[in-house]
């Protein structure tokens, strides 16, 4: 295992331990990950599944508002139960750093011929950032190829 990698597990560890729950969507000045899907011309409750890791919880928006390319999501979280945070704290450890560095925040065409997109939040000491990510991974950059797969298992799971 890296360093890096054992830097964020040892982060990821005391970040996520012995805090208070919040179920109007956790303490956001300790940071947070937010990750979710969207489709544009799709019907019903999963269309939009946005998610937020926050202060040892895992919560879900219940607006689920269509993300826009210009401004961070705004969203009414709503807390889930341990089992949900458990299956996807894992995100957290394998965010690739690299998005941090990026100029751009939409890569690709996300939801262009109906073909959907990942909305991406992070937000962890002084670093914040939102991205809107094409689902079409050949429009992407291959580093973010493997994170969007398990973005993409997250929230089928959690459905």
């Amino acid at each position: 295992m890296k360093l890096h990698q054992i830097t964020w597990i040892l982060l990821f560890s005391v970040f996520f331990s012995c805090k208070k729950k919040d179920d109007s969507g956790g303490n956001s000045k300790n940071g947070y990950l937010m990750f979710g899907t969207f489709y544009g011309f799709c019907q019903g409750e999963e269309c939009i599944e946005i998610f937020k890791l926050d202060s040892g919880y895992l919560f879900e928006d219940s607006k689920d508002t269509y993300p826009s390319r210009d401004t961070f999501y705004s969203g009414k979280f709503v807390a889930l139960n341990d089992d949900k945070f458990n299956a996807t704290k894992d995100l957290l450890g394998s965010f690739p750093m690299q998005l941090l560095n990026e100029k751009d925040t939409v890569f690709g065409c996300p939801d262009c011929a109906d073909g959907g997109g990942i909305y991406l939040e992070y937000n962890f000491n002084g670093d914040r950032g939102f991205w809107i990510i094409d689902n079409n991974l050949y429009n992407i950059p291959k580093y973010l190829h493997s994170y969007m797969d398990e973005i993409h298992e997250k929230v089928r799971d959690l459905k």
